[in-house]
């Protein structure tokens, strides 16, 4: 198992540990994955013991935040596009075009696939001066939109070779570069997209100036001394198990000498930034978009 196997797989069993999948529908998702049903249930229990002291951080919107989720007054629509990537294949992407960009970020998706709440992000950079692109790493297997069970669309996710991933990526860095010439690039991902961040940024030379990865686990041994981007790490004070990984992102980063700050968000969980999900909170996603777009604002432009 990948570490990326791992990572979605965990994903699941903290799902069902903070009561958001019951046992059956977290076993079926597991059995997607390729877990039998001993190996599942081990991984289930393991999860909820570790889970067994930590608070919920879950938020419903206060009356003091505003209802719109940040940055979502100004987004600008997506359009679908396709272009060429890796060994002649077809990708499939968002793409948010800012009037008069000061750079372009490359948007990377949660294990769920390009939802419509990453097409609203991709769509806020886009209002908020960078043009955006957002690549539908389920390209291959028809886009995101070719799965009625999101769940099934995050199997396939775990079943796609690291590789594959960082090309297309890539591909969606060179084609970002093509539509905002001139422009520095950077690069913002959640959750299993945040993991992508860290990877790209270890896969060598790129065109990156900026990356702000939310709550991504740093592969283990990474190295980013061939990256000159300029690393935003934002992370949630009750997500424990990325969190962890935290020390080892900051060593890394120090010993490649780019500029990098850490933000942890207080009073909030994993994936804390999704408005359409059940950890959302809204201060912290407030507060993770004014400080991305700062550091935007300094490296980008």
């Amino acid at each position: 198992m990948t570490p990326l196997q791992r990572y979605i797989a965990e994903e699941i069993a903290l799902d069902h540990a903070d009561g958001l999948l019951n046992r059956r529908e977290a076993l079926r998702r597991l059995g997607l994955l390729g877990f039998g049903i001993p190996a599942a249930a081990a991984l289930l229990a393991a999860c909820s013991s570790q889970n067994n002291d930590q608070p919920a951080t879950s938020q419903p919107p206060s009356a003091a935040t505003p209802a719109t989720p940040p940055g979502s007054g100004s987004a600008l629509p997506t359009t679908p596009i396709t272009f060429a990537g890796p060994d002649n294949r077809q990708l499939r992407a968002a793409w948010a075009a800012a009037a008069q960009p000061r750079g372009g970020v490359l948007v990377i998706h949660e294990n769920k696939g390009l939802t419509d709440h990453i097409r609203s992000v991709t769509g806020r950079f886009a209002g908020a001066g960078y043009s955006a692109l957002a690549v539908d790493l389920l390209s291959e297997k028809g886009g995101t939109a070719a799965f009625t069970d999101p769940a099934q669309a995050t199997a396939e996710l775990s079943n796609i070779p690291q590789e594959q991933f960082i090309a297309d990526l890539r591909a969606g860095l060179d084609e970002l570069g093509r539509r905002v010439p001139g422009k520095k690039l950077g690069t913002t991902g959640f959750c299993f997209g945040g993991g992508l961040v860290w990877l790209l940024l270890a896969s060598g030379p790129s065109a990156l100036a900026a990356a702000t990865p939310f709550y991504g686990p740093f592969p283990d041994k990474g190295d980013l001394s061939a990256s000159k981007a300029a690393v935003l790490g934002i992370y949630a004070a009750a997500d424990s198990r990325v969190d962890a990984t935290r020390q080892a992102a900051e060593d890394a980063l120090d010993r490649a000498g780019a500029p990098h700050d850490m933000w942890v968000a207080p009073n909030a969980d994993h994936a804390f930034f999704n408005d359409t999900g059940p950890r959302y909170a809204p201060d912290a996603a407030n507060e993770a978009w004014r400080r991305v777009l700062d550091w935007y604002g300094t490296h980008l432009g």
